[in-house]
């Protein structure tokens, strides 16, 4: 890890700041365990106790904290700086360097420069693998798929064909991209496979936790939009459309051809029926079974899930009628 003066990290992020500016910071921690040579921070006020008993060097604080502490440099934002700093000085972890001797690339496939390639990645003919891409061992990229410049695309990954990456697109392990959609039509009693022939495009500055299978299209695309951040273990069916910015928390589950706004929030092991509208800026409770369409800006939750309000009454009324009955 490098060491960084204080100094340095106050003016990267536009802080307030009275201690030592000189100070030398060599790694983040949080406040119950930061040492005097490690930045920290309080975003959650109810962590505030422990601003007096951190050994924290250095600590990023709220504008408008009570109190005064040489150690601590004002921001506006506590948990958005901490991820800049972290981002530039103490995020990097073991990556591949160079494109290994024990990868299989096809003559076809086209690369751009300083890509690095780990051991035991096959690259399929066609295949468009944009600028300063990383790719860890064990990748699978089927045939005319691409990937977008400073994508990270980590171990076990398997990316079918004609899959569409955008740029700055982090996958995590164990991910399968472009499967086939899960879908089947009944005749003489039995189910027969529809082909799926369409295909999986992922937007820019994606996120996709590890675990996690999007399905590719019945017909035309699957599409995660823009910023948006999936969880691990999360299942997105065949047609779906995710919009720009959302989170999707771990074990959510969309189905086929539902389309979700943008800014939408899904709490974890959320699931939607197929073929539903959900707004822009829709917020998911956790555990809730979306079963009908959702208007912009509306919070729901339960199961089946409804508007809050009409949920808290009727956790009210349930509450009264077993006081009521004991």
């Amino acid at each position: 890890m490098p060491t960084v003066p204080v100094g340095e990290i106050v003016d990267f992020v536009g802080g307030h700041y009275g201690g030592d500016r000189n100070h030398e910071i060599t790694a983040v921690a949080p406040l119950a365990e930061a040492g005097a040579g490690q930045l920290s921070f309080l975003s959650n006020r109810k962590y505030a106790a422990q601003l007096s008993r951190t050994k924290a060097g250095a600590i990023l604080v709220p504008q408008n904290l009570d109190g005064e502490d040489k150690r601590w440099i004002r921001v506006d934002d506590p948990y958005f700086a901490i991820a800049r700093i972290m981002t530039r000085w103490f995020s990097d972890r073991p990556s591949p360097k160079g494109i290994s001797s024990k990868t299989s690339i096809a003559p076809s496939a086209r690369l751009g420069t300083n890509v690095a390639i780990g051991p035991f990645v096959t690259i399929g003919e066609n295949v468009v693998i944009g600028n300063d891409v990383t790719i860890f061992q064990n990748v699978s990229i089927e045939a005319g798929s691409a990937i977008g410049d400073d994508s990270i695309i980590y171990p076990n990954v398997v990316i079918y064909d004609g899959t569409r990456i955008g740029c700055r697109c982090i996958i995590h392990a164990g991910v399968v991209i472009g499967s086939d959609g899960y879908g089947f039509a009944m005749h003489d009693g039995k189910h027969h496979k529809i082909p799926q022939i369409g295909v999986v495009r992922i937007e820019d500055d994606v996120e996709i936790g590890a675990g996690t299978t999007i399905d590719r299209a019945a017909l035309g695309e699957t599409v995660i939009g823009e910023g948006t951040k999936i969880d691990n273990l999360v299942q997105i069916g065949h047609n779906v459309k995710i919009g720009k910015h959302c989170l999707l928390v771990s074990q959510v589950g969309v189905a086929g051809s539902t389309e979700l706004g943008d800014h939408v929030f899904v709490a974890g092991q959320s699931g939607f029926s197929g073929h539903l509208k959900i707004g822009h800026r829709v917020q998911v409770a956790a555990k809730s079974a979306v079963l009908e369409d959702v208007p912009d800006d509306t919070k729901v939750m339960g199961s089946p899930a409804v508007p809050f309000k009409e949920f808290a009454r009727r956790h009210a009324a349930v509450k009264r009628l077993a006081k009521k009955k004991r």
